[in-house]
């Protein structure tokens, strides 16, 4: 299975989970999720306090290619799972 297809599949199971992860887990997951469909921040800092930090957070990921990405949200929803799944 191509680096693609396993992020696809991760990020699907990602949504599918029974229970939401913490807020620092989530924008964790977010931010990686944004560097590895998009890469770099594109758009301008939102005002609102929810779209603030993932913005931030998403910021915080800049440089990390898109492979780079994928591989670390696989890696860390492979350590949550257990916890959310």
């Amino acid at each position: 299975m191509s680096l693609d297809q396993d992020f696809q599949k991760v990020a699907e199971s990602v949504r599918n989970w029974k229970t939401r992860p913490s807020d620092n887990e989530n924008l964790a997951l977010y931010s990686l999720y944004k560097q590895a469909t998009i890469g770099d921040v594109n758009i301008a800092e939102p005002s609102g306090m929810v779209e603030k930090a993932k913005f931030k957070a998403w910021t915080g990921r800049k440089g990390i290619s898109q492979d780079d990405a994928k591989k670390q949200y696989i890696d860390l929803a492979g350590q949550l799972q257990g916890k959310y799944a």
